[in-house]
């Protein structure tokens, strides 16, 4: 199941446009089909208030979700990545897909600002690692290194 994240940056980089919206879709779409056993792969953008669902694929998800709740809320209000094994065994974890059975969230920092997260669903008990986060980590860097800060940090999805 490893992902060689390294190997792959260039291709990833490839679909990278500059255009928020285009990179975005493009980035879930790319860590969907490269990584395995994911049935879910997108983002969620905070909007002053809420996390408001953004580009995703896979299954219709959960549109809003609170600083602090699920692990998506939880991950944003921390600033600090969540690799759940055991999506049942983390208290108030929303259900957005009863077959998701782990979940890793990456939060979306911007010169310090949390902008949102990067979230990762699998069917599979125990499916993400901590090679997983690093290499997720690498390839975000880049997908915020191309767009430009001035237009995330003003919030277009809102």
């Amino acid at each position: 199941m490893d992902v060689d994240f390294k190997a792959q940056l260039p291709l990833l980089e490839a679909y990278l446009t500059g255009h928020w919206l285009t990179d975005f879709a493009n980035f879930s779409a790319f860590v969907f089909h490269t990584l395995p056993s994911l049935n879910w792969a997108g983002f969620y953008f905070f909007d002053g208030t809420k996390l408001t669902l953004g580009p995703f694929v896979g299954r219709p998800a959960c549109t809003e979700i609170r600083p602090g709740r699920g692990v998506c809320g939880t991950a944003f209000e921390r600033r600090a990545p969540l690799l759940v094994p055991n999506v049942d065994e983390f208290p108030g974890h929303i259900v957005c897909d009863n077959a998701s059975r782990s979940e890793l969230v990456l939060p979306l920092l911007l010169n310090g600002t949390a902008i949102g997260v990067f979230d990762l669903d699998s069917p599979d008990l125990a499916r993400f690692q901590d090679s997983d986060r690093v290499g997720l980590e690498l390839w975000i860097a880049a997908l915020l290194r191309k767009l430009p800060p001035d237009v995330l940090l003003g919030r277009p999805w809102a």
